[in-house]
């Protein structure tokens, strides 16, 4: 498989964007219309990188597949204002991507997402339905607006001030803590990380066992995250964290609406995710249709964890391509 991208970067939103590209030698929709185009949103602690195998699968069947680091991330330029890490901002971002190089103000994209980038998929559907033909979301459920749920309150009755996000909260303070890690344990932490429960962070953790890397993950991946989050540091991703509450505050206006797009949904039966409380019941029982109507296909896989796409990406790569193919 051809693992070889173009990179651009972009101005959008006030801030300069980079994103990998990778375009299709053929098309078969007629040689003087463009291929449709994916778009690839990242979650923590990813990069672009992470979809380099969805990118060369899906365009060697002719899409055109965009992958942006998101802001504050790798190349991409990190505001370095705390407060400018919304939803709204990122969605933003999104938005004048696909202006820059789709081109036209009412062209439509489709969407993969996984985790934070799944989380923004959601808003990017929500705020601007107009921009997304269908979505392949992972990992994050949607979940509407609730008054009784404001996030970081939520989690620490959940899991307590050990929880990861709860101690993201205060500015610089796990940034000093990771420096004293090393990048690059770090990112193998959280990387590999494979419990299905949730990941607690105590002041003072020790970080002295080896670590192991998956068959999905290489020394050459790991040094590749490495090289750029020693360029850009962590503050700019855990930015993503500290705004959950902002943005649960923003989009009070949102209240009861609807995701109106068509998605499909998968996720890892070992995904911290599923098994964050309420979750599991809340996909099965109806509810997750109830709020995401043109929810075709819920997919849990079997014996996966929480980088799914990752660990099987030939897989997902097919789920994406079976279900974007009947657009």
């Amino acid at each position: 498989m051809d693992l070889t991208f173009t990179h651009r970067f972009v101005k959008v939103n006030g801030i300069n964007m980079h994103f990998a590209e990778k375009t299709p030698s053929f098309t078969d929709n007629g040689a003087s219309r463009p291929p449709p185009v994916i778009l690839f949103l990242h979650g923590f602690p990813e990069l672009w990188y992470t979809w380099r195998h969805q990118m060369a699968a899906l365009s060697s069947l002719g899409y055109r597949t965009i992958a942006p680091d998101l802001r504050g991330y790798g190349d991409t330029e990190a505001p370095e204002s705390a407060d400018a890490y919304t939803s709204l901002h990122v969605v933003g971002d999104l938005i004048g991507l696909i202006d820059a190089v789709v081109g036209g103000d009412r062209e439509k994209v489709f969407v993969v997402g996984h985790d934070w980038g799944a989380v923004i998929a959601w808003h990017l559907c929500l705020l601007r339905p107009d921009r997304v033909k269908a979505l392949v979301n992972m990992s994050v459920v949607f979940e509407p607006w609730n008054l009784k749920r404001k996030p970081i309150s939520m989690f620490k009755s959940f899991y307590g001030d050990d929880y990861y996000i709860c101690r993201f909260q205060e500015y610089g303070e796990i940034e000093a803590e990771f420096a004293k890690v090393g990048t690059e344990r770090v990112l193998l932490e959280m990387l590999t990380y494979r419990n299905p429960g949730p990941i607690l962070l105590p002041k003072g953790k020790s970080y002295d066992d080896p670590v192991s890397l998956p068959s999905w993950l290489t020394e050459y991946d790991v040094k590749y995250y490495v090289s750029k989050y020693e360029k850009s540091g962590f503050t700019g991703p855990v930015n993503y964290y500290r705004n959950m509450d902002r943005t649960w505050e923003m989009m009070g206006a949102f209240s009861n609406a609807q995701v109106k797009v068509p998605v499909k949904f998968i996720i890892g039966d070992q995904d911290l995710t599923y098994h964050i409380p309420r979750t599991k019941k809340y996909i099965h029982d109806g509810r997750f249709k109830s709020h995401v109507p043109l929810l075709d296909e819920v997919v849990v896989l079997k014996g996966v964890g929480h980088f799914l796409h990752e660990e099987r990406p030939d897989e997902i790569s097919k789920h994406i391509h079976d279900y974007f193919l009947t657009f």
